[in-house]
């Protein structure tokens, strides 16, 4: 069992990124399992901030093999950014990233479609980040997909164009959207020619080589738990798996291969785009949160909706991805309230309930809160946990109780340096 997973326990943006770039010396390869580039995996250290979408965050250290596994759709132009904003640091990336053959690939017309049927919605809007990614997943259901592999065939420019004339099909119905689609498809073709030009590899025979080798695997998740297709706020979420489940569909490990299962939530609740949040706040509470936070989305730069921290959300988390350990992040932007406030149950239709409920978006849950005393106190600088101020310990103690796994790790700042071990 030498596999452990990082995922998100909520709606996203909970601080992957950085605890992936924290762990990552103790490990051989950082693995992407699925998502795409509305993905923001953000570190920061030396005084500087990056912001990945479909690079795994391991790539910053030099010891590290970075793999992009099939269940990632990958956008050819979005990908080249990235790649042009760590020329840099000088990575060798024909060592450090390797990418799976069959993960598929974003077309310009899948984020057309995207566009035009997120419009049409009006008022209905599931908030998507515009990228393509639901209609490349629909591709890949529907077994229409073009996958990386696929670009080293001859049939290639067929493929595409066969999939694009489909695409042109449904954009018909669409008589109201604009688009130049030339225009979008030549950067494309472009960018293809970088993906080519790197290691495009079988992952599943290359991660369990190494696994039988004794090498150590970290699969990273991107998205939230909230979001995964099957278990999250359902219509109002991504188009994979983001629980731990979709690790073995999205690298080709066995199940049998997990070893620890590290669950990363924030010490209170944020959410990006439409959908159901519970505990949201719509006053200056929330205001505060978000401002003390900087909560705008990595990708989009949307400002995240704000809210006090949801234990019937965080336990249903927990249970459906087998969590064994948790990971604490931002407990310094609460350190300005004088008080805490944790929503331990909801009350739908008159009646307290304490399991996540099959459709909470129509059923109107009301959060019931306990409140806990804040902290005050800068946590920023802190060096160990042991220096943590005793308020905020009791915080931690309460939610290990409450939650029954323990809170191995705090993070008191974005910097890789100001995160506390316990």
């Amino acid at each position: 069992m030498n596999v452990d997973v990082l995922l998100g326990l909520q709606w996203g943006d909970e601080g992957k990124g950085k605890i992936v770039d924290v762990l990552t010396p103790n490990y051989s390869v950082i693995a992407r399992f699925q998502g795409g580039p509305n993905a923001g995996h953000t570190l920061e250290f030396e005084g500087n901030k990056h912001v990945l979408h479909t690079i795994p965050s391991g790539i910053f250290r030099k010891d590290a093999i970075n793999v992009i596994g099939n269940g990632v759709v990958i956008d050819p132009i979005v990908f080249a950014t990235e790649l042009q904003k760590l020329e840099p640091y000088n990575i060798n990336l024909s060592e450090r990233l390797k990418i799976s053959k069959k993960a598929h690939l974003i077309l310009p017309t899948h984020r057309l479609i995207d566009a035009a049927t997120e419009q049409a919605k009006e008022d209905k809007k599931i908030g998507s980040t515009l990228k393509g990614i639901g209609p490349a997943y629909m591709d890949k259901t529907g077994r229409n997909g073009l996958r990386i592999g696929d670009l080293f065939l001859p049939t290639f420019v067929q493929k595409y164009s066969d999939l694009k004339d489909k695409h042109l099909r449904i954009l018909a119905h669409f008589p109201d959207f604009n688009f130049n689609l030339q225009e979008m498809e030549q950067p494309w073709f472009e960018k293809i020619e970088l993906l080519k030009s790197l290691p495009c590899i079988d992952s599943e025979h290359y991660l369990n080589k190494l696994l039988k080798q004794g090498s150590k695997i970290l699969a990273e998740g991107a998205q939230g738990t909230m979001l995964d297709v099957d278990f999250g706020t359902y219509p109002f979420v991504t188009s994979s798996n983001t629980v731990t489940a979709g690790t073995c569909t999205g690298l080709g490990i066995p199940p049998t291969s997990i070893k620890k299962v590290i669950g990363i939530f924030k010490a209170y609740c944020t959410r990006v785009g439409s959908g159901p949040f519970p505990t949201e706040l719509n006053d200056e509470t929330g205001e505060r949160m978000r401002k003390e936070g900087k909560e705008f989305g990595a990708t989009t730069g949307r400002p995240r909706r704000c809210g006090w921290l949801d234990l019937v959300q965080l336990k249903y988390a927990i249970m459906v991805n087998g969590v064994t350990e948790l990971y604490m992040m931002k407990a310094d932007v609460l350190s300005v309230f004088d008080e805490i406030q944790l929503c331990e149950a909801y009350e739908v239709n008159g009646k307290r309930v304490s399991d996540f409920p099959y459709d909470v978006h129509s059923l109107k849950a009301n959060p019931i809160y306990t409140k806990l005393p804040g902290w005050k106190v800068d946590l920023t600088g802190l060096q160990s946990y042991e220096q943590i101020p005793e308020a905020l310990k009791n915080y931690v103690e309460y939610l290990e109780q409450q939650l029954e796994v323990p809170i191995r790790l705090v993070s008191v700042g974005p910097d890789r340096a100001q995160t506390l071990f316990k």
